[in-house]
């Protein structure tokens, strides 16, 4: 699902208030960190990550794309050294999830 501009906004200000909870450290992205970032996204949908500056192989903005990629979710934003992913969760109710703005369909 590709996000459009006024969903990204709306995650991006979603993102603010919510703590780094996600940490790519010296030893890169590996599987133990992908499944930490998998088993977030699902519970809150949201996170945001941080590379830290002992990691010389990653920059955020790859960081970001490969572990979007690992958890099958979007990159909403990299800023610095920190990155925020969206994946829209399938165990929570869907009144329980992060209701994204509809994107109208443009007219022919």
């Amino acid at each position: 699902m590709e996000l459009t501009s006024k969903q990204r906004a709306q995650l991006r200000g979603l993102a603010n208030t919510i703590d780094t909870i996600v940490q790519v450290g010296k030893d890169g992205i590996g599987e133990n960190l992908v499944k930490q970032a998998g088993d977030a996204l699902e519970a809150r949908e949201l996170i945001k990550g941080r590379v830290l500056e002992n990691n010389i192989e990653y920059d955020a903005r790859t960081a970001a794309a490969e572990l979007a990629k690992a958890t099958r979710s979007e990159v909403v934003q990299v800023i610095g050294s920190k990155f925020v992913l969206y994946r829209e969760s399938h165990s929570k109710p869907r009144e329980k999830r992060i209701q994204l703005v509809k994107s109208r369909a443009k007219k022919a």
